[in-house]
């Protein structure tokens, strides 16, 4: 039962206060990661020095953690005041949800510059070009993706260990982001984190696209999960995706510029008409089904709580 009242009260100080802007903590280890592969990440052909890279930059932090709920453990109101502050600080619900208005606002208006400018905020492909279905595809996704990655993985392995497993995800979630580019400079380098960052969102991420699933057109979103999502190029975000874009009844991937560089990318959810053609209502159909999402995991984290305090 702590754990599940964590849970609400994370979520709460999220709803409340959204993403702290200023000293974030992920900031400050942000640096100590720059640091660490400045030093690592002169031999950029080396996987090993990836991998004790990772090792440096997470076990120093994995082990505070672990210390910080031993020690609070005997306290129940002092352990969820602390473990939730720290979900909070894992978890970016409200911060996904504020980007993704700052991309539909102006659309509504036909600003898409600054829909665009919005856009690129939250994606790694070139948006300079892209049209008003584009944007409304590329938001969609990242809304999608986003959902499982910085709320439901998060949420998944608090519940599963606590403050040291919502640690040790968010902290190999960012090494990825950070790292996990297959560049020249982190082809080699930044392959463990990235392995890494697959293998945690491995169960979550399909606990998330059957969520979704639930959440919105079950049949549509279930088939697409099963025809489109081992389609992707990674192994979570297109069981994610597909289940998305088939729960909202909306055609996202397809064609993108990154880098410079077209990629063909395969169809997400059910093939393009006017009626599941991406737009602006796309995007705040994604945002509804997150939330919705975690309305759902907050009564099955509640249920199961409560049914472990009656055995």
């Amino acid at each position: 039962m702590v754990t599940a009242v964590t849970i609400l009260v994370a979520l709460l100080l999220d709803k409340l206060l959204g993403e702290p802007k200023r000293l974030h903590p992920l900031v400050l280890f942000g640096r100590w990661v720059d640091f660490i592969e400045g030093r690592l990440n002169q031999d950029r052909s080396s996987k090993l020095n990836g991998v004790v890279a990772v090792i440096l930059v997470l076990l120093p932090v994995v082990y505070l953690a672990v210390y910080i709920e031993r020690s609070i453990k005997d306290g129940p109101l002092l352990s969820v005041i602390v473990a939730a502050f720290i979900l909070y600080i894992a978890i970016g619900w409200q911060s996904l949800i504020s980007h993704a208005k700052n991309i539909i606002h102006p659309m509504v208006s036909n600003d898409l510059k600054s829909s665009r400018e919005a856009l690129s905020m939250i994606v790694s492909r070139d948006t300079s070009e892209l049209s008003e279905k584009d944007i409304a595809k590329a938001a969609t996704e990242s809304v999608l993706e986003n959902g499982a990655d910085a709320i439901f993985s998060a949420l998944f392995w608090f519940f599963l260990l606590g403050i040291p497993g919502v640690v040790f995800y968010r902290l190999t979630n960012t090494l990825d982001a950070m790292w996990g580019y297959k560049n020249d400079r982190f082809l080699h380098f930044g392959w463990c984190a990235a392995r890494l960052d697959d293998v945690l969102n491995f169960v979550p991420a399909r606990l998330t696209a059957f969520s979704y699933a639930l959440m919105g057109q079950f049949p549509l979103s279930i088939e697409c999960w099963r025809a489109q999502g081992f389609s992707w190029k990674s192994p979570n975000a297109g069981p994610v995706m597909a289940a998305g874009a088939g729960a909202l009844n909306v055609s996202l991937g397809g064609e993108a510029i990154y880098e410079g560089k077209v990629q063909q990318r395969p169809l997400l959810g059910p093939a393009e008409t006017e009626q599941t053609k991406a737009c602006f209502k796309s995007i705040y159909n994604a945002c509804e089904l997150v939330n919705k999402t975690i309305a759902l995991w907050v009564v099955v984290i509640v249920a199961i709580a409560a049914i472990e305090q009656l055995l």
